[in-house]
Formats: structure tokens, C-alpha cells, sequence
């Protein structure tokens, strides 16, 4: 039986990343339905939101260039509600995997918390299907901060989008799909590629979750009614064998992680008794 997977993101249907990673999971034989937010949705964690029209959430066929026979659409949500409808039948028969991403940007340390592409692969573990998020390292602090500065400086990086190496973490995700299908139900694998092209790679290596993400955000200014706030490099340098290091050092990163768990190394003892 052949594997039916949904690939979504959070940068929007219209985003390059997801094109690869359709592009990918297709010409691996999968049964591929696509479907994203219509506009970009970064920063949204799993956040269930959704825009109605006549108490109907809005959704347009959006076909991807190259990929006639693969149905795509353009929804007015979030990821992880996007995620949530699909495991409920809204594009099809509910899919066995969700491949979230290629994600503009790595999503490494424990920032992954705030991540909508992650947020996805969260939504669909803790629904019982197994996920992937996936994810390419092209933005520094710089070009983060300058990305966040105005509609010109976002067309030039979009145009730099065009050079870049998605189908390197497609193809790294994809050659891990066996380990994926094989993990327990809630398994999620995060997945960090670096921008080369993929024989440039020094390999596929485990990784830690990094303290801290690539860039953290900082208050720049506050006054009177404002807040302004600023993202740049973490003054530590990334613990070795951390995803954040890894992808420094030419490696892609995968690490297994989880969504909502207990813990259970707290003291609660005593809260059960009667009176």
C-alpha cells in the first residue's frame, strides 16, 4: 500500500521549500496531497487559528508548478490547524505522515517550541500520525533582522530564494522517512540541512537540542506605548554535537523529539490522598 503523506508548511503555499519537498516525496512513489496557509505563518507554534467566511474556513485549489496530478491547496490557517483538519479528512483520505517544511530558515534548539513548521509535526504527533519537520539553514541574525525591515529588503531575499538548496534537506528527509514509519506513533523528527548542495554535505548526523536557537530575540527599545524588539546572534558559542553546531560544521541535523509529554520527575506525591 502506497504511503499517503501531507506536506505543509509554514511559509505558505507559495514558498519554494514546500514545492521541493512535494517534488521529492513524489518522485519517491508517495501518495502526496499539499496543503499550507495561503499566506506566510511563521512564529505560529500549533496554533489552531483560521480565517471563516459564512462560517466556512476558506480553501483554494493552489496546483505547484511541475505537479499537475498532486493536489494542493491554499488554506486560510495556521499549520498545526491546517495539520489537524487533514487528519480529519478535509484533503482526502487522512494521511499515515506529515512532512512539514522545507522551512525557510533552520528551526534548532529549543526555539523549536515557537515554530509553525514544527507546530505542525506536533499537531500531527500528538493526533497519532507520524511527522517531520524539515528545514533549511539560510537565514543569519543579520539577514533575519534585515528580513524584518520592509517589503524591499523581503523581495530581495525571496529573489536569493531562488539559489537555494531545497531539494538538499528534501532528499535528506526523505532518505530518513524508513526511520520515521519504523519510531513509535508520536515521534516527530526535526530535520536541519545547511544551504549546499547535497554531495557538498559532510553528512547526516544526530544532534542535541541547542540551548538556544540560531538568533534570539532581544528588546531593542521600549518607551511609552512601544516596544521594539530586535533579533541577534546568542553570545555562547553552540555546544558541540548540538543541532545548531552540526549545521555550523557542513552536517545536516535530526533529532528526535516529541510534543506534549508529562514529566515525571516532580514531587506531586500526597495530592491523591483523602482527607
Amino acid at each position: 500500500m502506497t504511503l499517503r503523506v501531507l506536506i505543509t508548511n509554514d511559509d505558505g503555499i507559495a514558498a519554494p521549500g514546500i514545492q521541493a519537498l512535494a517534488w521529492a516525496a513524489w518522485q519517491r512513489g508517495l501518495d502526496v496531497v499539499v496543503a499550507a496557509p495561503m499566506e506566510e505563518a511563521s512564529g505560529t507554534s500549533a496554533a489552531m487559528s483560521a480565517l471563516e467566511r459564512d462560517g466556512r474556513v476558506i480553501v483554494n485549489d493552489h496546483p505547484l508548478p511541475d505537479l499537475a496530478g498532486v493536489p494542493a491547496y491554499g488554506v486560510a490557517g495556521s499549520p498545526g490547524f491546517i495539520t489537524l483538519i487533514a487528519l480529519h479528512g478535509a484533503f482526502g483520505p487522512p494521511p499515515s505522515v506529515v512532512l512539514s517544511g522545507v522551512n525557510r530558515g533552520a528551526n534548532a534548539g529549543r526555539a523549536v517550541l515557537h515554530s509553525g513548521t514544527v507546530g505542525a509535526a506536533f499537531t500531527a504527533a500528538t493526533n497519532g500520525c507520524r511527522a517531520m519537520a524539515v528545514s533549511l539553514d539560510v537565514l543569519s541574525a543579520g539577514e533575519a533582522t534585515a528580513a524584518s525591515g520592509g517589503a524591499a529588503v523581503d523581495a530581495a531575499a525571496r529573489v536569493r530564494d531562488a539559489e537555494r538548496h531545497w531539494g538538499t534537506a528534501a532528499r535528506v528527509a526523505l532518505d530518513l522517512l524508513p526511520r520515521l514509519t519504523s519510531a513509535p506513533m508520536e515521534s516527530v523528527l526535526n530535520v536541519n540541512a545547511p544551504d549546499l548542495p547535497h554531495g557538498q554535505l559532510r553528512g547526516v548526523r544526530r544532534g542535541t537540542l541547542a540551548s538556544f536557537g540560531q538568533v534570539q530575540m532581544t528588546v531593542a527599545e521600549s518607551g511609552h506605548g512601544f516596544v521594539r524588539t530586535s533579533l541577534e546572534e546568542p553570545g555562547q558559542a553552540a555546544q558541540p554535537g548540538t543541532d545548531v553546531a552540526l549545521l555550523a560544521a557542513g552536517y545536516a541535523s535530526v533529532t528526535a523529539i516529541r510534543a506534549v509529554t508529562e514529566a515525571t520527575d516532580i514531587d506531586l506525591t500526597g495530592l491523591d490522598e483523602h482527607p
